[in-house]
């Protein structure tokens, strides 16, 4: 392997191998200012996962992660920030719930229609943002922020008794879809069952990295999202592809909700799962919205979130897990700062040794033109 590419795989993997190893330090700080062990969380946590029904848990969970973080990475490779994911996929979780409780389609159509739908609303409720900031200049951070509070809103709206809602007990749910519309898991026998989506959001990980790295149109959301300017230079249209982002973005975000919802709950309710927009911004910066690292870095955060459950068992706070995932975020964002500056310095050493190393070329050549004429002139 040249010198080169070893140097960009250092930078790659730098970035999450520092932010690691400083959450689980500064953790460790933490544990040790409370009087407990500073190791033994880990080794509980590491036996939980040696379980299969934990593992099949850290699947399924790993799966939903790896579509919302999915969801936040195209913005962020559009250079835009789509906070709204969260939002996205409860609104669209809802809605396939709904059409999945309402409509009775063969499996082989009612599957691919709840998909549509998740996909539809999604990008729907993304796509508001998307219009404001193309048309009006509305920063999508804002945008976004307030529509997650407004998709909760319409949410609480249409699970009323008197509209899509049905009571089941305490619980406000939107009634039990259609067994047509539930999607075939992989049986693990007593370990349980993982979610078949999982399979689906695999191939988005793979479709996401044909399109950008192997398409016209990812080249261009790419370089629209590293310099508008220079992008409409080029003649793409910078305002279509801040919307188109924003589409597939929430497009993306719709199906976040659908392994869980297709393959276990069957219906939306309270204690539909929350929170997983958020969860995937941490996860997209610590994957640096690569499809491979995302995959990793959503396996890492349903490790923690799975395994760290034994701790209450054994005398410590599962919110030792909370606390590791919210120091890597802060972790991986001063990292990669700081590789991301040790990279520039070295571009730039190296582009001053290859400028020494032509001067020298050079001067040899010279030197040598001067002695062939002193030959001749003799």
């Amino acid at each position: 392997m040249k010198k080169f590419d070893k140097e960009r795989l250092l930078l790659a993997v730098a970035g999450p191998v520092i932010a690691l190893v400083a959450a689980m330090v500064l953790t460790s700080v933490v544990l040790v200012a409370s009087g407990k062990s500073p190791i033994e969380p880990y080794s509980l946590m590491f036996e939980q996962a040696t379980f299969s029904d934990v593992q099949v848990l850290i699947i399924n969970e790993a799966g939903m992660y790896y579509l919302a973080a999915l969801a936040v990475a195209i913005g962020f490779r559009m250079n835009l920030f789509n906070i709204g994911v969260d939002g996205q996929y409860r609104l669209a979780a809802m809605m396939t719930a709904v059409v999945g409780a309402h409509v009775s389609l063969p499996a082989g159509l009612q599957i691919p229609l709840l998909i549509l739908v998740a996909m539809l609303t999604g990008a729907f409720w993304s796509g508001i943002a998307g219009i404001l900031k193309t048309t009006r200049g509305v920063s999508e951070v804002v945008a976004t922020i307030m529509l997650n509070a407004i998709a909760t809103s319409v949410i609480a709206y249409l699970t009323l008794d008197e509209n899509f809602g049905v009571p089941v007990g305490n619980n406000n749910t939107t009634g039990v879809m259609h067994k047509s519309g539930w999607f075939p898991g992989i049986d693990m026998g007593d370990s349980g069952e993982i979610y078949g989506f999982v399979i689906v959001a695999a191939l988005a990980g793979v479709l996401y990295w044909l399109i950008l790295n192997r398409t016209r149109f990812g080249f261009d959301l790419r370089a629209t999202g590293a310099s508008q300017s220079a992008a409409a230079a080029s003649g793409v249209n910078a305002k279509r592809m801040v919307l188109t982002a924003m589409l597939i973005s929430g497009a993306v975000a719709g199906l976040a909700g659908l392994p869980i919802l297709l393959g276990d709950v069957h219906t939306y309710s309270l204690s539909f799962p929350t929170g997983l927009g958020f969860t995937g911004i941490g996860i997209a910066l610590l994957g640096r919205n690569s499809p491979v690292g995302i995959a990793l870095a959503s396996l890492l955060w349903a490790f923690l979130a799975k395994a760290s459950q034994a701790l209450d068992y054994e005398g410590y706070d599962k919110e030792i897990a909370v606390i590791m995932q919210g120091v890597i975020v802060i972790a991986v964002v001063v990292s990669y700062e700081a590789v991301r500056n040790w990279g520039l310095r070295r571009q730039q050493q190296r582009v001053g040794e290859e400028l020494a190393a032509a001067a020298r070329a050079a001067g040899e050549s010279n030197g040598n033109n001067d002695t062939v004429k002193e030959v001749a002139a003799r």
